[in-house]
């Protein structure tokens, strides 16, 4: 049990730092875009990510005085539950008139390969996990950064190209369905 709480303890670091990397670089995508869908979803991502290091830090706590692995965590519950309905709602509202600058599209690349990496750690740290609570810690944070990663890739696709994001997300119009 020693073995797997020092593993814990590694690998929550690991995720705090990942995070706070996170925060920091949603922080000054929202300050570099110049297109206010991208400013706020940005917004929402560095709001994510404050509530990933809340949750990290407070398992942290609890695992550096020995104990196991708490349920409390799942207290904590995330600003946004769902980014990508969110964006869809922003997308309905605004239509396919958008100015788009390449601060936002170079921003998003770097999120989506940024939400990407961050996928990739939880899902390896998954396949050590033991704790039932330890799995369902990280299952979470896998569904949410897969969450992330989805949205700033449908915005992307949104931005590049707004007519081809209605034409396939509203598919019924084209098959008279």
């Amino acid at each position: 049990m020693k073995e797997d709480l020092k593993r814990a303890m590694k690998m929550l670091s690991a995720a705090l730092e990942m995070e706070e990397k996170g925060r920091t670089f949603y922080e000054r995508a929202v300050s570099i875009c110049k297109n206010d869908m991208g400013k706020e979803i940005f917004q929402m991502l560095m709001e994510d990510e404050d509530d990933h290091m809340v949750r990290i830090r407070s398992i942290h706590e609890t695992l550096s005085g020995k104990q196991s692995w708490p349920e409390h965590w799942k207290e904590l519950k995330a600003t946004h539950d769902d980014l990508g309905l969110v964006f869809e709602k922003m997308v309905k509202k605004r239509g396919v008139e958008i100015d788009v600058d390449t601060g936002a599209l170079d921003a998003l690349d770097t999120g989506i390969d940024f939400e990407a990496i961050s996928v990739e750690f939880y899902e390896k740290q998954l396949t050590k996990a033991t704790d039932p609570l330890e799995q369902e810690f990280i299952g979470k944070m896998v569904a949410e950064e897969r969450g992330h990663h989805a949205a700033l890739t449908d915005m992307k696709f949104y931005l590049s190209d707004p007519a081809g994001w209605f034409r396939e997300k509203e598919r019924g119009g084209l098959d008279g369905g």
